[in-house]
């Protein structure tokens, strides 16, 4: 029928390319779809939620520097193969935290800080004062035992003064060493000093002076050749040989001078005008009458000289003796060689303390000699 409608409601014109649709009732503004229906943009969420993305920039550093600071600890903890030999002496009442600077300081460890952590962790040991040894660039772990089972590293002193004796007594307290064994080993020749005359094959007198650190299964061959090259060094630093020269001795006689120098003398300023005193005596004739050298053949040192003393019959009584022991009485100090070098210039023969300092006045005569040790009883020390 000719009034009917055409298809698709009023208005609509059928059969045409250029019909223009009907807008819909809600038009999409323009733009991308995502945009209109997709989820938010980073950018949009960082400026909706800012401190929710600062907790994780936040999460991620930290989680980053707990990675480092792992592997910085376990770097420290473990570096690798240890180094070489270090002796590190703890004092006495030394914290653990001061230890640990110790330990840093000589490259035991690399950090101090990372080896308190590794002693809150597992437990810090008890650290007795002493030396010990150890290597540079050692693990924890391996710190710790040597720490925990105590100094192995032991002194021991040559006191200027001390005999052959004396010293072999000190090389007995440390662990693993016999004195006894020290002193025949001395006193064998399987250790020999260049100062020593031919056939001589005893070390007294021979051994330098001060301390040394006997290692973890050190020899006494190797502790004693040790003492010798620096007695042997200390000799050459005075010129002990053209000095022998100088004062009409061998080397061997100046260092038994210098023993008696030692053991007579006892302060600085006595040393050279004892010396002088020996001199003279030998070059006099006389014996050299010296208390020291009575006391050393009955293995003393200091104390009274009685009648039954003076007349003990050995070479090391020089009341009985003339010239001089037959070895040097002590190991001598620097100062004391260096003095039987160089004596004072003096025609002294006698000497008494006088004075409660140790200070000694010498006399040319018997009879000065009588005065100044009535001088020495007026003041207390005869």
């Amino acid at each position: 029928m000719d009034d009917e409608q055409p298809a698709g409601g009023p208005g609509a014109v059928a059969g045409t390319d250029d019909a223009t649709p009907a807008e819909p009732r809600h038009a999409a503004p323009a733009g991308p779809r995502h945009a209109a229906h997709g989820r938010p943009g980073l950018r949009g969420a960082a400026a909706r939620h800012p401190f929710r993305s600062a907790l994780v920039v936040l999460g991620v550093v930290v989680a980053g520097l707990l990675v480092w600071a792992v592997l910085w600890y376990e770097g420290e903890a473990n570096p690798g193969a240890p180094g070489p030999a270090r002796v590190v002496t703890v004092p006495k009442g030394a914290s653990v935290s001061a230890v640990a600077s110790l330990l840093q300081r000589d490259h035991v460890v690399g950090s101090a800080l990372a080896l308190r952590i590794y002693f809150v962790l597992h437990g810090a040991p008890l650290i007795d004062s002493g030396s010990y040894l150890l290597r540079t660039h050692s693990s924890f772990s391996s710190v710790h035992r040597a720490l925990a089972k105590g100094p192995n590293v032991f002194p021991v002193t040559v006191v200027p003064g001390f005999t052959l004796a004396e010293v072999a007594a000190r090389v007995g307290d440390v662990p693993g060493h016999d004195g006894a064994a020290f002193a025949s080993l001395a006193d064998s020749g399987a250790v020999t000093s260049p100062y020593a005359p031919a056939g001589a094959t005893s070390l007294e007198g021979l051994l330098g002076t001060g301390t040394y650190l006997v290692l973890p299964g050190e020899s006494d061959t190797t502790l004693l050749t040790q003492m010798v090259q620096r007695f042997d060094a200390t000799a050459q630093a005075v010129g002990l040989t053209p000095g022998a020269a100088a004062v009409g001795m061998t080397p061997y006689q100046v260092v038994i001078v210098a023993s008696i120098v030692e053991k007579e003398g006892v302060y600085p300023q006595n040393l050279a005008k004892v010396a002088r005193v020996v001199y003279n005596r030998l070059a006099a004739g006389m014996a050299l009458q010296m208390d020291s050298t009575v006391l050393y053949s009955e293995h003393r040192d200091g104390g009274p000289v009685t009648a039954a003393d003076l007349a003990l019959d050995t070479p090391y009584n020089t009341y009985l003796h003339k010239g001089l022991t037959p070895t040097p009485i002590c190991f001598p100090s620097q100062a004391s060689l260096e003095a039987a070098l160089h004596p004072a210039t003096g025609n002294w023969r006698y000497f008494v303390v006088v004075q409660p300092d140790g200070t000694e006045a010498f006399a040319d005569t018997y009879a000065e000699q009588l005065a100044n040790e009535q001088l020495a009883k007026s003041r207390g020390v005869g």
